[in-house]
């Protein structure tokens, strides 16, 4: 298969994606980028769901980092503890808050190599804060991204790291905010982790997942 030919099927799955997705966006809820920083950071191994559910009230007792450094670790704990790992996220979360009132004057830094040198925070949470709460290029690959990525064929990698290099090299730059969305909404609706639903995917034509399925 030709360079060019490797060009037409990215843009041929994107645009499919898009059809089946064409509301796809961030599923967590928030007003600033603090608070998309915060949610997004409280969103590692818990569902959005239930993070929105968290912080529907969090942010609205606390909506800014000086409200946050207001509470006692003792006081966002027990505000997250319906959220998994919720002592070590509250202890990060505060620590954050510290670093961005202190060097930041409490604004979220927009740029990626601040953002991974606050507490918690890894190149997932700050590319998606970069996209969505700046709208600057970048991918997030989280779980869902890292999983359909891989089985589709646009990546083939070990680590997220190096399937958010391969993304980028692959996808155009003015469509990896976008594409970060499709493929979560992707592997949320159909590209389960357990039996995906590959039969009702319009994809399977195009991958790789699938083609390998069918030769068993």
């Amino acid at each position: 298969m030709s360079v060019g030919m490797k060009e037409k099927m990215v843009l041929e799955i994107l645009e499919i994606l898009e059809n089946m997705y064409s509301e796809a966006k961030c599923e967590l809820n928030y007003n600033t980028p603090f608070q998309l920083l915060v949610a997004t950071m409280l969103s590692a191994q818990t569902t959005d769901k239930m993070v929105n559910k968290v912080t529907q009230n969090l942010f609205f007792k606390y909506p800014a980092v000086e409200d946050f450094l207001s509470m006692s670790k003792e006081d966002l704990e027990k505000e997250i503890r319906e959220i998994g790992l919720y002592r070590n996220k509250a202890n990060n979360i505060l620590k954050t808050c510290e670093v961005l009132m202190s060097n930041y004057a409490g604004v979220i830094p927009d740029n990626l190599l601040d953002l991974i040198a606050l507490p918690g925070v890894g190149r997932k949470t700050a590319n998606v804060v970069l996209s969505n709460a700046f709208g600057m290029p970048a991918i997030a690959v989280d779980t869902h991204v890292f999983r359909v990525s891989n089985r589709i064929g646009l990546a083939q990698a070990k680590t997220p790291d190096q399937v958010e290099k391969q993304l980028m090299k692959k996808l155009p730059k003015n469509q990896w905010g976008k594409s970060h969305h499709l493929l979560i909404w992707h592997g949320r609706r159909l590209c389960y982790a357990r039996k995906p639903n590959c039969e009702n995917c319009e994809l399977k034509n195009l991958c790789r997942y699938y083609k390998d399925q069918q030769k068993k």
